[in-house]
């Protein structure tokens, strides 16, 4: 196998999360290390030697490294499906509160899900922010909501429908590259998607790895590498399906990675969604059904960054009338795939912990 060709896979991770010897928590890269990592959010399936010409190195160094973080936790590639609805399901927020110490645990079971997009810890009033799809069909919401109650640790569950997804940003680290962010606006582009079972299974193949080469997919699936191919890029051009690289934003030199609820006047809501979705630090941006508000996930370099968002973005924006945000604590799963890093900080502040009781 050609190292240098786009899809060579990466070995040492045949199941998601499987991170018993990750990086510790807060790993910090070199600048090699992230320009790569950077070029790798372009596109992971780039060829070693095209991500090499982006970060002026060779095609060898790129495969090592990118193999290193890999095995150390640090960094996971894989293919997420598109944040749009489909023809039979849709995405329901929650927003919990749970008992003390039960955050983790609660976040835990929920990820385990295979419904559930995303998982998140959070500071403020809630402990947890997951987004589940749910069923087209009458009390699916309920059910989801009726089923999560009964986690041990959970206090309170609210829920709510996703009207409409703005924005999912996958490549928010260009500058490192001396790249110019896209402008993305409101085009419809997460439109509702069908897939059949052979592209369940193609995708299900490469969540785990998101760099298996078409000839590997094809195998395990029983199909022929063309098909597989010829699936893949009609599910990736139609942002059916996006080759994301999963990284910890402290790792990048991000401080920050905040929830952000805007309140908006109701007849203004597209208005400021479009003008949002435009702004780099801002990653994700949905609409939904509860009250008049735009929910969106903010990453930030600095404090001060975040502070000149707010104040001169945000508050000068015609039609937002308030705001409310919590900081990101531990993001346990994005786009239905474990974060790499999570059980490693987790162990990580366990044995901090267990080393504090003996000694103090």
């Amino acid at each position: 196998m050609d190292p240098d060709r786009a899809g060579v896979p990466l070995r040492g991770r045949g199941e998601a999360g499987d991170v018993s010897n990750g990086a510790p928590a807060g790993r910090s890269l070199d600048d090699l290390d992230r320009r790569i990592v950077a070029a790798l959010q372009l596109d992971g399936r780039a060829s070693w030697s095209a991500i090499a010409d982006l970060c002026g190195t060779t095609g060898p160094t790129v495969a090592r490294r990118v193999q290193q973080l890999t095995d150390e936790g640090a960094l996971k590639i894989a293919v997420m499906r598109g944040a749009g609805g489909s023809e039979s399901h849709q995405f329901f927020f929650l927003r919990l509160k749970c008992g003390p110490t039960m955050a983790l645990p609660v976040a835990s079971r929920i990820a385990e899900r295979p419904d559930v997009r995303f998982v998140t810890l959070l500071t403020g009033p809630h402990d947890i922010i997951a987004e589940v799809q749910v069923p087209r069909e009458a009390g699916a919401y309920h059910t989801v909501v009726r089923e999560v109650q009964t986690i041990p640790g959970v206090e309170a569950v609210i829920g709510e429908l996703t009207l409409h997804v703005y924005k999912v940003s996958h490549d928010w680290a260009r500058e490192l590259l001396g790249l110019q962010p896209d402008d993305p606006v409101d085009t419809g582009e997460f439109e509702e998607f069908a897939f059949d079972a052979v592209d369940e299974a193609i995708l299900d193949r490469l969540k785990l790895d998101g760099r298996a080469s078409f000839a590997e997919v094809a195998e395990e699936v029983g199909l022929n590498e063309s098909t597989v191919r010829r699936r893949f890029e009609r599910l990736r051009s139609r942002r059916w399906a996006h080759v994301v690289t999963l990284v910890q934003a402290a790792a990048l030199g991000f401080e920050s990675e905040i929830q952000l609820r805007v309140d908006v006047e109701p007849a203004r809501l597209t208005e400021v969604a479009q003008v949002l979705a435009r702004r780099p630090e801002v990653r994700y941006l949905a609409l939904p059904l509860g009250g008049n508000c735009l929910v969106a996930e903010v990453i930030a370099r600095r404090t001060e960054d975040l502070y000149a968002f707010t104040t001169e973005s945000l508050a000068a924006l015609p039609g937002v009338t308030g705001w409310s945000a919590s900081l990101e604590l531990l993001t346990i799963k994005r786009g239905f795939v474990e974060t790499p890093w999570w059980r490693s900080e987790v162990a990580d502040v366990a044995a901090g912990l267990e080393v504090g009781e003996l000694t103090g």
